[in-house]
């Protein structure tokens, strides 16, 4: 079972389109279904035809007007109560609630990101039996440090191994972060009986990218440099542990604004992580081959 990615869900139906116009006409059609009812039903009244389309200054116009705008507001307020129940949408105090369902409580400086992922974590993990997700929750509840935790055997070894990717330099994790981790998964409560770990650091290794690149003719000099700054931040967001690094994907963050055409070297391969393994990027190498449409 992986990590539940929530932007991945399609739109609940729960959460309505908005639109004033929309409603507007709705209440402008309304009103004259109701006022030739009215002229039908009293013709000893000799009441006019009425169109409301007439003067923007007429009463029924501008009653009409704030009313579509209240209840506007109105069915914009129950959409906001519709996502805060929703762990999607759910942020500040109100996703601190959704988490205390689940026994999970934010940590000092924990984002909501984060914490999302520790609910998902928990949730799915909520067997006694040890599955991954129950012991990756556990080690990101215990510091802020910890960034992502990779779980796993090795064939039929008892030993569960625990790779722990860090907020540190290089995503190393320090050796007091390491036996903290370690001091919460032995914790009687936690640990069966059979399961032994060994805590480790991931290991970081370093990916060099080289590529042929073509800009657009009106392109500024600084499009190249612009590429690779992007990519390397794309990655700083997508880098975690056992995270592969197919070249399709960096290719494509390297073809951003000012960029015609980035070709990968062919001794470009796509980088398989190990489940201890956290990539980084090295150097970037982008030829520049010219300008071309």
């Amino acid at each position: 079972m992986s990590e539940l990615d929530l932007a991945l869900l399609p739109a609940p139906t729960v959460i309505e389109s908005l639109s004033y116009e929309a409603i507007f006409a709705r209440y402008k059609t309304r009103f004259q279904e109701i006022w030739e009812r009215v002229r039908a039903e009293n013709p000893d009244r000799n009441l006019p035809a009425y169109d409301m389309s007439m003067l923007e200054t007429d009463p029924a116009m501008i009653i009409g007007e704030a009313e579509s705008y209240r209840e506007l507001n109105a069915r914009a307020r129950i959409n906001d109560a519709a996502r805060a129940s929703l762990l999607a949408f759910a942020t500040g105090s109100v996703l601190e609630h959704l988490a205390a369902f689940y026994g999970v409580t934010r940590l000092a400086g924990e984002l909501d990101d984060r914490l999302k992922s520790r609910v998902i974590l928990a949730i799915q993990g909520r067997s006694t039996g040890g599955p991954k997700e129950r012991y990756k929750a556990i080690a990101m509840a215990t510091d802020l440090r910890v960034k992502s935790v990779e779980v796993y055997r090795n064939g039929r070894s008892p030993v569960i191994h625990v790779a722990i990717f860090s907020t540190e330099v290089n995503g190393i994790a320090s050796q007091d972060l390491l036996a903290k981790v370690r001091a919460a998964l032995v914790a009687d409560d936690v640990q069966l009986a059979n399961d032994e770990f060994l805590v480790a650091s991931a290991v970081l290794r370093v990916i060099n990218i080289v590529a042929d690149i073509w800009i657009l003719p009106n392109a500024d000099d600084a499009t190249v440099s612009r590429a690779e700054a992007e990519l390397r931040a794309a990655w700083a967001k997508e880098q975690a542990l056992g995270r592969d690094l197919a070249v399709s994907w960096w290719q494509s963050k390297l073809v951003t604004s000012g960029v015609h055409r980035v070709v990968p070297s062919p001794s470009s391969l796509d980088a398989t992580a190990a489940p201890h393994e956290a990539l980084a990027l090295g150097n970037i190498t982008l030829v520049l081959k010219g300008r071309a449409f």
